[in-house]
């Protein structure tokens, strides 16, 4: 088969997909008057989730599984757009890890709105302006972002789903490696580089600010200083600056968790968590019992994190992650359990415990 024929065909092949692309959106469109008409949110992360595992499930081509989910992430996130002008809020600005997050769950078609803290990401979604929230919560290098702990203690938003996103950062600049006297960055991704940057700048200056796109910003607008920052290639790209060393991370593995918050959360998908807050009473023996009633339960509790209440001295809120959801009749045991040892039990969420 000639060049010719072999292009014909995947004319052919386009105009068939393109066709059934907007057949597909068709459907969705009327899937989005039924929800509406019954006060249903547009967005749906379960069914989502069991979109894709379906599909990956369907494939016996060539296409990787990380091709078939950014494809339909897109053609998802088109769909959205068609049903809703759907504004996601993220802790900005343009070109931050989180910004990146947000369109790896949400792809290019919906509006994104940077924010200049977690507060103002957390108040957008609450006074309704934004449909929802992407915030970090962990990183696997540095721990929990506790900022973002705090907020939910007073939140009255929930967990919908979660983000995992592989960190790479990459030495930025506007002039050459041997002209670099100071680096700028996030303090996490100073702590994520640490031990590159012992090595390969022991002497620069090591200043903070407060997103890996100011750093970049600042690299180019003080080139003639020698100045340089660390982040991610979308923020080289936005601010034109050559990457002249990738993936500086100490670890390879490096990955940052982020939550999107909304209003309500999840139905059960088989492969779920849920996460919760909690404060014990003030006596001697109450962090135990409150966790036996996991144990009791057989819940596996994948994170706990402990945060000053901010409300009385020496008082304590603590974040738990557990497998399952929170209508699985034994994650429900367990959480009854625990109320009966806390002063305060807080369902943060439940949602598709997912890799992605």
């Amino acid at each position: 088969m000639s060049l010719d024929d072999i292009r014909r065909q995947i004319d052919d092949i386009d105009r068939e997909l393109l066709g059934l692309l907007n057949h597909r959106a068709d459907l969705v469109h009327e899937i989005g008057v039924v929800k509406k008409s019954n006060g249903l949110q547009i967005y749906a992360p379960e069914r989502e989730e069991a979109l894709l595992r379906r599909l990956i499930g369907m494939n016996q081509g060539r296409l990787p599984e990380k091709s078939i989910r950014a494809i339909y992430r897109e053609i998802m996130s088109a769909a959205l757009a068609l049903e809703d002008d759907l504004t996601i809020a993220y802790l900005g600005p343009k070109g931050t890890w989180t910004h990146q997050a947000a369109i790896k769950k949400f792809g290019h078609s919906v509006n994104y709105s940077p924010q200049p803290g977690f507060a103002e990401v957390f108040d957008q979604v609450t006074r309704r302006i934004a449909d929802y929230g992407v915030v970090p919560i962990e990183n696997s290098t540095e721990g929990a972002v506790s900022h973002t702990l705090d907020l939910f203690v007073d939140s009255p938003l929930h967990i919908c789903a979660q983000i995992l996103l592989r960190i790479e950062n990459c030495l930025m600049a506007a002039i050459p490696r041997e002209q670099i006297k100071t680096l700028y960055s996030h303090p996490q991704v100073f702590g994520q580089c640490r031990a590159w940057i012992q090595k390969s700048f022991p002497h620069a200056d090591l200043v903070e600010v407060s997103s890996t796109t100011k750093a970049a910003q600042i690299a180019r607008e003080r080139a003639s200083e020698g100045a340089a920052a660390l982040g991610g290639a979308l923020a080289a790209q936005l601010h034109d600056l050559t990457p002249l060393e990738e993936a500086i991370q100490d670890r390879a593995t490096n990955t940052t968790r982020f939550l999107v918050i909304g209003e309500k959360t999840c139905p059960p998908t088989g492969n779920d968590r849920t996460s919760l807050l909690f404060a014990i009473q003030d006596r001697p023996g109450s962090l135990v019992k409150a966790l036996q009633a996991f144990d009791h339960c057989h819940i596996n509790m994948s994170k706990i994190e402990s945060r000053p209440s901010k409300r009385r001295d020496w008082e304590y809120v603590f974040y738990v992650d557990l497998a399952g959801h929170c209508d699985d009749p034994q994650v429900a045991q367990a959480l009854a359990e625990l109320d009966r040892h806390c002063s305060m039990v807080k369902l943060l969420g439940s949602y598709p415990d997912t890799a992605e």
